[in-house]
């Protein structure tokens, strides 16, 4: 027995360092591993939310631009058609480029394809020398509300007036100016469009 005593030991201590490495190292192996894991996503998503928090705070920086440009853009296509002030900044702009004539029919607002906004196709008519067409393209093209002329055609307009020596043109335009009332147009209530409806 003497020479199977040691082995013994020896076979019960390898089995105990087995069984300990198996019971007490591995888990804790496995608690590590999971720990780091855990970290890494906690690391990227502290990092996603460091990227989002220099995108808001850039945001906040730019917000009095931003909302500049959103005022800028509201009166340049208002919340309603309404016409007759279109109608006065025209007069105005045709009446500061010292066009002879001028006539202004606008049409009913009509809805855009995409739902956003509706256009108001207007005809306009202007009769005068070269020089007062080129400023009321000028001015039509400042006015403070968004203007986008889709067809434009030049012609003679006659012999110059008496006292004059510049022969006069006439110039009809279709010129498109925008509105975000959606319920613009004939049958609708008048009024904006209220959010979430039309």
């Amino acid at each position: 027995m003497s020479r199977r005593g040691p082995i013994i030991a020896g076979a019960i201590v390898a089995v105990v360092a087995v069984l300990a490495v198996f019971f007490l190292v591995l888990p804790k192996m496995n608690e590590v591993t999971k720990a780091r894991d855990e970290l890494a996503t906690a690391e990227a998503h502290e990092t996603a939310l460091r990227a989002q928090l220099a995108s808001l705070k850039e945001a906040q920086a730019n917000a009095p631009q931003v909302k500049a440009q959103i005022a800028k853009l509201s009166n340049e296509v208002p919340p309603t058609a309404d016409l007759p002030a279109l109608i006065r900044l025209l007069t105005a702009a045709a009446d500061g480029s010292a066009v002879d004539f001028f006539t202004v029919a606008p049409g009913n607002p009509q809805l855009d394809p995409t739902g956003s906004f509706s256009s108001i196709q207007t005809s306009i008519s202007v009769t005068g020398g070269y020089f007062a067409l080129d400023q009321f393209l000028f001015r039509l093209e400042t006015l403070p509300r968004a203007a986008r002329v889709t067809s434009v055609s030049i012609t003679p307009g006659g012999a110059a007036p008496p006292g004059s020596f510049v022969n006069s043109l006439s110039m009809q335009l279709g010129v498109e100016f925008y509105t975000t009332d959606t319920s613009a147009g004939p049958g609708s209530a008048p009024g904006p469009t209220e959010a979430g409806g039309a």
